[in-house]
């Protein structure tokens, strides 16, 4: 509980007060002279934006059963989470969008992916496809993307944000890799530089698509599975974008 307080940069009191108990309270947990309930380890959990996966783990160091369940996506209670996926994934067309579980890892995607990805090597497509490769391996997406330097960067600095917030080692591999593929970082940044949130510029043909991209998750899961979960959607950033991916989907 300590590491992921100082993990959120938290203090005991603020952490107390978010929790609805005593700095003593969490002070004494922390040191061991406290064994906290399992209620209190999940209103604690809660307070500092743990992940429910390692909330299980919490639980278990304390000696009580995991709360949150692991279900596999074909499970049949996950169906209404199945079914929203898929509209939501057909909704968009004919923009591209996929859903990528914790490690970026494509858990599903529509037609306008598929046209996204056409070119990139077959064996970057095999399962388990990792999203952010696809996106900076020099057989994936990277010769064709204008902005490689920017673009990857934006890319790199969210999965290694990610691996920090939540530390994993596949997600720190996955960083250091991507890491390799990028172009230097500049030494002097650009004036008016306003960070690597930049769109994406992608060669489709004789075209250029500007995509702006947004991530969505759900908000209220209580399995952890779903919790992990992303949907990572592509937008025009323009009408001829908005026309060309139109034409090319179709």
């Amino acid at each position: 509980m300590r590491t992921w307080r100082t993990r959120r940069r938290v203090s005991q009191l603020e952490l107390a007060t978010r929790a609805g108990t005593t700095q003593r309270h969490v002070s004494f947990i922390e040191s061991g002279r406290s064994a906290p309930g399992r209620e209190m380890i999940i209103r604690l959990a809660e307070s500092l934006d743990v992940p429910i996966r390692d909330r299980n783990d919490l639980l278990l160091a304390a000696g009580f059963a995991p709360a949150y369940p692991e279900s596999g996506l074909d499970d049949q209670r996950l169906a209404p989470v199945r079914i929203a996926l898929d509209r939501i994934l057909q909704g968009h067309l004919p923009y591209p969008a996929v859903v990528v579980d914790r490690h970026g890892d494509l858990v599903s995607a529509n037609a306008g992916f598929a046209m996204l990805t056409r070119g990139v090597d077959p064996a970057l497509l095999t399962p388990p496809v990792s999203v952010p490769r696809v996106l900076l391996h020099p057989r994936g997406l990277a010769p064709r993307i204008v902005n490689l330097g920017e673009w990857a960067r934006h890319v790199i600095d969210r999965v290694r944000a990610e691996s920090l917030r939540n530390p994993d080692d596949r997600l720190r591999s996955l960083a250091a890799e991507l890491d390799g593929y990028a172009p230097p970082r500049p030494r002097q940044l650009p004036p008016g530089h306003l960070g690597f949130a930049v769109p994406l510029r992608l060669r489709a043909g004789d075209r250029e698509l500007r995509l702006i991209t947004t991530l969505t998750h759900f908000g209220t899961a209580t399995d952890v599975t779903v919790a992990e979960l992303r949907l990572e959607a592509f937008l025009p950033e323009d009408e001829p974008t908005a026309t060309a991916l139109a034409e090319l989907v179709r």
